[in-house]
């Protein structure tokens, strides 16, 4: 299977931060901003593998700055790395002062989506070919990544191991 490059994969999405998006603190809600960052990035899986995905992890998402009511927020997806059927995606959010232009960076995130053939299954995905400095090391690094998912995977099954349903109905 043909490689791709990580720009065939860049999805750029900008909103406008409106009320109805902000908590009491007049900033973000964190599962507003977390919706955005599942969608643009399901967008960039797409883009690379032309098929349809589905979200099988978010590592994590890393709040460094808040993104006040009335800034533009600016959500920057690309694949990172690809196995098999998955695919790493990073994303980058940036804020924007749009009266001062003042920028800032005010999130990072991984995910890992899984492309799916007609009947439903995984299905193989292209291979990705880095171009930039930025594109090499987080595909250097995605092995390390990689590792440490498999880990908060197996913690996470343990731990639902110890837990009791009891049946309510």
């Amino acid at each position: 299977m043909k490689g791709k490059t990580t720009q065939e994969s860049r999805t750029i999405q900008a909103s406008l931060v409106q009320p109805s998006d902000t908590n009491y603190h007049g900033t973000i809600f964190g599962g507003t901003m977390m919706a955005y960052v599942d969608e643009v990035a399901a967008i960039a899986a797409m883009r690379h593998s032309r098929r349809p995905v589905v979200t099988a992890s978010i590592d994590s998402i890393d709040f460094l700055a808040p993104v006040k009511m009335g800034q533009s927020i600016c959500l920057e997806a690309y694949v990172s790395s690809t196995g098999k059927t998955s695919m790493e995606i990073f994303v980058k959010v940036v804020a924007e002062n749009l009266r001062t232009g003042e920028r800032v960076l005010t999130a990072t995130s991984f995910l890992t989506f899984v492309a799916l053939d007609e009947d439903g299954n995984p299905t193989e995905v292209p291979p990705l070919i880095p171009e930039t400095e930025t594109e090499k090391y987080l595909l250097d690094t995605a092995e390390e990544r990689k590792k440490m998912r498999k880990e908060r995977k197996q913690n996470t099954q343990a731990f639902i191991d110890k837990l009791t349903i009891k049946k309510t109905i």
